[in-house]
C-alpha cells in the first residue's frame, strides 16, 4: 500500500503556485527528502518541462517507487539514495533543489552538511527552494509553530523549526543568494537561494 501524508496532500497546490514561476526555465530538480513520493508524482505532472529526480534515505524507497511507478511519468527519476551526511552525492549537477520539511527533523550538522552539499552540486545560477515552517529574530510566528516545536524536541532533542538567519549564514557559506521568502498557508513558508 502506497504511503500517504496529509500534509503533502494540503500543501502541494501552494508550494506547486509558489515554485512555478522559479522553474519555468529549469530543465532538472533534485528533491531532498522526497518521503512519500507525493511532491514528486504532483510536482513532476505539472511541471513536464523538467526532470523531478526524487531522493531519501533508503527506508523511503519503496514508498516513492509505488508512487513514481503508478503515475508513469516520463519526467521522474529515482528514488536515489541520498543521507545529507554522506560527502558523495548521487548527483554531481542539478539545476534546481527542492526540500519540504525536512531541517526541522535533522540535528542541525545535518543541516549545516544538506546546504554545503547543495552549495557543491547547484550549476550557476541555479535555485534552492526550501518549504517549512522557521522563525524569525529566534521568534515563533505563530502559536501553532511553537507547539510543533516542542512535539518535535519531545520525539527528537535535536529537531526543532529554524531560524531563518541561521540559515542564511549556511546559504552564504555555500555560495547561495538570497531571493525570495515567499508566504505560505498554515504558517509555512517557502525560501528561495540562488547559487552565486
Amino acid at each position: 500500500m502506497k504511503p500517504f501524508a496529509e500534509s503533502s496532500e494540503q500543501n502541494k497546490v501552494p508550494i506547486y503556485t509558489a515554485l512555478k514561476q522559479y522553474l519555468q526555465s529549469v530543465e532538472s530538480v533534485l528533491e531532498i527528502g522526497s518521503g512519500t513520493g507525493q511532491h514528486a508524482v504532483f510536482l513532476a505532472e505539472k511541471l513536464p518541462h523538467l526532470t523531478w529526480i526524487a531522493s531519501d534515505k533508503e527506508e523511503y524507497h519503496a514508498g516513492i517507487r509505488m508512487w513514481l511507478q503508478d503515475a508513469g511519468l516520463e519526467n521522474t527519476r529515482g528514488p536515489l539514495l541520498l543521507d545529507v551526511n554522506q560527502s558523495d552525492w548521487p548527483v554531481k549537477q542539478i539545476d534546481a533543489v527542492f526540500s519540504a520539511n525536512t531541517v526541522h527533523i535533522m540535528g542541525w550538522p545535518s543541516v549545516e552538511n544538506m546546504f554545503a552539499g547543495i552549495g557543491r552540486v547547484l550549476n550557476s545560477k541555479g535555485l534552492f527552494c526550501l518549504y517549512g515552517p522557521f522563525n524569525y529574530n529566534g521568534q515563533f510566528t505563530s502559536e501553532s509553530n511553537a507547539r510543533f516545536d516542542i512535539w518535535l524536541k519531545q520525539k527528537d532533542p535535536v529537531s526543532g523549526v529554524r531560524d531563518y538567519e541561521a540559515l542564511q549564514i549556511l546559504a552564504e557559506k555555500a555560495g547561495l543568494d538570497f531571493i525570495k521568502d515567499i508566504e505560505m498557508p498554515a504558517n509555512n513558508r517557502v525560501l528561495v537561494w540562488a547559487k552565486i
